[in-house]
């Protein structure tokens, strides 16, 4: 190194002269940070992330009812008498609070990851809801309801098709919107599901029978007339009745209402897109096919979710076990 070159370098040891004063900075910054700062820092990276829109709403409104509750304004306040107070102005069931408790503690699990709070205290806070036993749609239900629906109408077609579709696949409501022709192959009666499309965004192949296939064809083909007669111009598989796609939150609102309207007419009891899949796992179980498998079909995080569609009673369970003997 040249001497000009080294006179420029300090010969001294300065490592340790402002330590104190940056500790010091990223505390104040940490007690500034206000919750609608975090919430609006937190949701912006989940979309774009991908996140699904529904999820980053709950985070929105839990999050935002939370502080107006407590009128608590900066995050490093948060204790866990807040969070019980919140919890305690809801006029809901205990299930539903439990659903919005996990919604806030995934926030703030997110600050804390982000490094604003320090110690993760909300973990131990618990609500107990008694286990409600949700059992799947009958066949025999979900049979006489498509024989009651008349499907030269459009309407009822493209309804009947979503309804077995999701009794014989465990397919969720919100993939079936975003269906698309390209996503069917009649020459191996399979449905090819991308991750794009999926709740736990992996590739999936759920295959059909010829009742489905042939639903299926006869609605495409009416779909065309639709979307010609509209002048509408896109591929999905189910269309409202001017031609347009139909989004995740209005196809899951439109059909419930029909299947609701249809059940009360006709006195039919548990038919929902919930009951549908729960319906769907029940049938593969009684076909003998194992939890993994069902738990794959469905797109499930995990087996633990798989077991809570799969209710068994204890004369069952009794059953069951006495084969083995």
């Amino acid at each position: 190194m040249s001497k000009k070159r080294a006179s420029l370098v300090v010969q001294e040891d300065f490592t340790e002269i402002f330590t104190d004063a940056s500790t010091e900075s990223k505390r104040e910054h940490t007690e500034v940070i206000t919750i609608e700062q975090a919430l609006r820092i937190i949701t912006r990276h989940m979309k774009a992330s991908g996140r699904r829109d529904r999820t980053i709403s709950d985070y929105e409104v839990h999050v935002a009812h939370f502080s107006e509750v407590t009128n608590v304004i900066y995050l490093n306040q948060v204790t866990p008498e807040h969070i019980y107070l919140w919890l305690s102005s809801m006029d809901v069931s205990n299930q539903t609070k439990l659903t919005r408790l996990k919604c806030l503690k995934a926030f703030l699990n997110k600050c804390a990851d982000y490094g604003w709070l320090r110690n993760r205290f909300w973990r131990q806070i618990q609500i107990k809801v008694d286990s409600q036993v949700k059992r799947g749609a009958e066949e025999k239900d979900v049979m006489l309801l498509l024989s009651l629906m008349d499907l030269n109408r459009f309407v009822e077609l493209r309804d009947a098709t979503v309804l077995l579709l999701m009794f014989r696949t465990g397919i969720r409501i919100g993939t079936l919107s975003a269906l698309k022709e390209e996503h069917i192959d009649f020459n191996t009666r399979t449905l090819l599901i991308d991750g794009s499309i999926l709740k736990n965004h992996q590739q999936i192949h759920l295959p059909f029978d010829e009742t489905i296939e042939r639903l299926l064809k006869a609605l495409l083909k009416q779909n065309a007339i639709v979307r010609k007669d509209r002048g509408e111009n896109n591929s999905f598989i189910f269309i409202s009745f001017k031609g347009k796609e139909m989004k995740a939150t209005q196809a899951n609102s439109n059909i419930q209402k029909r299947i609701n309207e249809y059940s009360k007419e006709y006195g039919l009891r548990n038919l929902n897109p919930h009951a549908l899949r729960r319906g769907f796992a029940n049938r593969l179980l009684k076909k003998n096919a194992n939890v993994a498998l069902i738990s794959k079909a469905l797109g499930h995080s995990s087996l633990d979710v798989t077991t809570r569609y799969l209710h068994l009673d204890k004369k069952e369970v009794a059953e069951n076990l006495r084969s083995y003997l």
